[in-house]
């Protein structure tokens, strides 16, 4: 199982990005899926996830300003960030999670600049 994660980039605040994250080597049949950034000197942290049946998770820090979204005929989770804030600043992995098996890609860096 693969999961490639394209999207980030550099953009000043307040501006929108929208990430990807592609599942090759595998049916869609994930349970769950996330999206996790890690800023430089800080844990990972939970962003978003999806479940299966469409059910969003959201941390508090995001509420309102990010959103994600499946599309299992193409095999890919979107994570939609609008009004960007330096804070969000970070390397963005996403995560899929079937059964007791968990999977993960490569990051995705986003730096907003203020």
């Amino acid at each position: 199982v693969q999961l490639q994660a394209s999207g980030g980039g550099l953009v000043q605040a307040g501006g929108s990005l929208r990430l990807s994250c592609v599942v090759s080597g595998s049916t869609f049949n994930f349970n769950v899926m996330g999206w996790y950034r890690q800023a430089p000197g800080k844990q990972r942290e939970l962003v978003a996830r999806i479940t299966s049946g469409g059910s969003t998770y959201y941390a508090d820090s995001v509420k309102g300003r990010f959103t994600v979204s499946r599309n299992n005929a193409k095999k890919t989770v979107y994570l939609r960030m609008n009004s960007l804030k330096p804070e969000d600043t970070a390397v963005y992995f996403c995560s899929a999670y079937r059964g007791m098996a968990e999977y993960w890609g490569q990051g995705t860096l986003v730096t907003v600049s203020s």
